[in-house]
């Protein structure tokens, strides 16, 4: 079984920063693309940034020049920095991995239990 987890989300004033992280655990014989997601509230989840095995990174046009995801390939684990935050960046933050373990042949899609960023105006 695989576990994602995140954490360093909370309450910031609109213009500061937050950096998410998310540390993948368990038989993990290799993971493909890292991701995050947001959903506020009456809104449905979107993409946020995904990066890719070989370090590609994508972003959503809402975000772009403003957040930057990274990876740390030896812990498994997956960053998200969030510069000049507005209130319309008030969301759950979640992260995924298309993750195959060793027990088995094919990828499969794991999610984080999600993180809460609250930005004030």
């Amino acid at each position: 079984q695989v576990q994602l987890v995140e954490s360093g989300g909370g309450l910031v004033q609109a213009g500061g920063s937050l950096r998410l992280s998310c540390a993948a655990s368990g038989s993990i014989f290799s993971i493909n693309v890292m991701g995050w997601h947001r959903q506020a509230p009456g809104k449905q989840r979107e993409l946020v940034a995904f990066i890719t095995s070989g370090g590609s990174a994508n972003y959503a046009d809402s975000v772009k020049g403003r957040f930057t995801i990274s990876r740390e390939y030896a812990k498994n684990t997956v960053y998200l920095q969030m510069n000049s935050l507005n209130p319309e960046d008030t969301a759950v933050y979640y992260c995924n991995a298309d993750v195959r373990e060793y027990s088995g042949s094919y990828y499969r899609d794991y999610w984080g239990q999600g993180t809460q960023v609250t930005v004030s105006s």
